[in-house]
């Protein structure tokens, strides 16, 4: 059930990265802009345009990629060229954050180039998009090269949006996985299943998964490292569903620790999913033995939690609760 949503959450990923490219007799190529430094990479401007209440397209870029760009307080005027067209920008910049006008100058050139590989029915608005997305030419016939051919105009946008390169196809190709769907190119993306990812679970005994559990392990935050740390606490014999599960329902090493200085030494895997399913927690555990059960068991405590059984039914049941005034 749980993969069974992630692949619903990635279609509806899909339709939101696509609906912007439907045909519209009211799209303009121009707009307003506003733009800020990424905090985490200074040499990054995160840029948004805006074509009115319902139509804003927002992307980082590296300010490298700009020509006559400063972010010194005051106006300027700035390009970012592409295959595809222009974008040109005028505006101010105060204490490092942007905002202006911009238009988008069409290339012919490209849509020649894009009509010799089979696209003759470019829209304006496509094209906006695939520049915006910096998708190329050159990556289209190297995409096709590899045995993505005839992409739809709405999966060359995916391209872009999602960072959907030759490089990423082969590496993931040389790590074991060739003859991935486009579909699963761009789930491997959204959900970071890099190759060096697949090599570091290669050396943790998770070598050649199914295409499906790679993703679910990303999607879910299975890392290496947990699988490492889990290991060392004994779950010697987990497969890539056990340490899915686990990282579902919460099953974390502190967790196995604090259960273990509580007592329980030796629970199984099973056992240790039971706690976290039912909510049987380290707290709940100290209730239990204060109120009178200092020998419970893991099952019995399961057992209390499914049955709605806490330390205040307990001291009703036994008469000793404090009396109303």
């Amino acid at each position: 059930m749980r993969l069974m949503s992630s692949r619903l959450s990635l279609v509806a990923l899909l339709l939101m990265a696509t609906s912007a490219v439907a045909a519209s007799s009211t799209f303009e190529p121009r707009g307003t802009w506003s733009a800020s430094p990424k905090s985490s990479d200074p040499s990054t401007l995160n840029l948004q345009l805006h074509q009115g209440p319902h139509r804003n397209m927002g992307f980082t870029e590296p300010l490298a990629s700009f020509q006559g760009l400063s972010t010194t307080d005051g106006a300027t005027t700035f390009t970012l060229p592409r295959e595809a067209g222009t974008f040109r920008f005028e505006g101010q910049f105060q204490d490092g954050q942007g905002a202006g006008h911009y238009r988008f100058d069409a290339s012919n050139d490209f849509l020649k180039k894009m009509a010799t590989l089979g696209y003759s029915d470019i829209t304006p608005e496509v094209q906006f998009q695939l520049a915006a997305t910096n998708v190329t030419t050159a990556r289209i016939q190297a995409l096709a090269a590899l045995g993505y051919k005839q992409l739809s105009t709405e999966e060359l946008i995916q391209v872009g949006i999602f960072g959907v390169t030759p490089e990423y196809a082969r590496g993931l190709s040389d790590a074991g996985y060739s003859g991935l769907s486009f579909k699963e190119l761009v789930e491997g993306r959204i959900h970071r299943v890099t190759p060096q990812r697949v090599k570091e679970f290669s050396s943790v005994g998770f070598a050649k998964l199914p295409w499906n559990q790679l993703t679910a392990m990303s999607i879910h935050g299975v890392t290496p490292d947990f699988v490492k740390q889990m290991r060392e606490l004994g779950f010697q014999g987990t497969d890539a569903d056990d340490v899915i599960a686990f990282r579902i329902h919460r099953v974390t090493p502190d967790f196995v620790k604090q259960m273990r200085e509580l007592g329980f030494k030796d629970l199984t895997q099973d056992q240790i999913l039971a706690f976290r399913i039912h909510g049987v927690t380290p707290d709940f555990v100290k209730q239990m033995r204060e109120a009178g059960y200092p020998n419970v068991t893991p099952d019995e405590l399961v057992a209390l939690r499914i049955h709605g059984i806490d330390r205040v039914f307990i001291r009703d049941m036994s008469g000793t609760a404090p009396k109303k005034k």
